[in-house]
């Protein structure tokens, strides 16, 4: 079974948090955790599955790690790579920008060539606009630790059991 690298960025803690569960749920030794503060472009190589997560930082920004990381994306191949994305944000307190790190993610990366995998749908979530709503679903798991954190261990679970057939897993 090949090793997902699991590369995430935060502001406050809270996507931290999720891609410690995320690492949990599918085991600690099928997942190595990158940290954006520290990671390198050559961080990615040897990963054949990817998840990517962030927050939606400011008014639809992706978060400093991110922000300071994204040239180097240009410089990955990822057109052998599966990738499932998830993000953190506050659908309310912005809910013209929902999820847009995610978004602007997905679609750096889907143009170097990424599979995405684990599109993830809309309903009940209360939003206008989001950058990562492409055929009218989320383009990952889409969490709302502010107004729906009581979802979110099932949220990543149900996301878990979507992706697993795509990640080689059971």
């Amino acid at each position: 079974m090949a090793k997902i690298g699991l590369f995430f960025a935060t502001q406050t803690g809270k996507t931290e948090g999720v891609a410690e569960m995320i690492k949990d749920e599918l085991g600690d030794n099928n997942v190595d955790v990158y940290d954006m503060a520290n990671a390198t472009s050559g961080d990615f190589d040897g990963y054949y599955y990817l998840i990517i997560g962030s927050p939606t930082w400011d008014i639809g920004e992706l978060p400093a790690d991110w922000e300071a990381f994204f040239p180097e994306l240009d410089n990955i191949n990822f057109s052998d790579k599966i990738v499932a994305y998830f993000g953190t944000g506050d659908q309310v307190g912005y809910a013209d920008n929902y999820m847009d790190a995610m978004g602007i993610l997905e679609a750096k990366i889907s143009a170097r060539g990424g599979k995405t995998v684990g599109q993830w749908p809309t309903t009940n979530y209360d939003f206008d606009a989001s950058k990562a709503v492409k055929n009218g679903e989320f383009v990952g798991l889409a969490l709302d630790e502010d107004n729906q954190g009581d979802l979110t261990e099932a949220r990543v679970k149900e996301w878990l059991q979507l992706i697993k057939p795509s990640f080689g897993l059971s």
